[in-house]
């Protein structure tokens, strides 16, 4: 099932950064990476459920503000104790100056 949602303008994510994004009771994460592409995750850390939107990022690693816990927000793939389970991903399109994410 695809279901395609705005979740943001494309200039409001700055360069290598992430905004949060909530949508019917779920939380989404939102990345611009350095080559100016756009990513959807889970936006809670698998570990604790902390919001992934404080963390930082760099390259394209998402690090969990709490206990530091690294994901690839690309491929949602765990890459740092004390995280071991892996993000979801969610398919992005960028469609008259907005990122529309899949949430289907």
């Amino acid at each position: 099932m695809t279901q395609w949602i705005e979740a943001c303008a494309v200039g409001d994510i700055a360069e290598e950064d992430v905004i949060r994004f909530d949508h019917s009771g779920r939380t989404f994460a939102i990345y611009r990476s350095p080559e100016d592409e756009y990513y959807a995750t889970d936006g809670l850390c698998t570990h604790e459920k902390i919001h992934l939107a404080d963390g930082l990022v760099m390259d394209n690693i998402i690090e969990c503000p709490k206990h530091n816990g690294r994901f690839d927000y690309r491929t949602g793939e765990a890459k740092g104790a004390p995280v071991c389970v892996n993000l979801k991903t969610y398919a992005v399109k960028l469609e008259s100056g907005k990122v529309m994410i899949n949430i289907g």
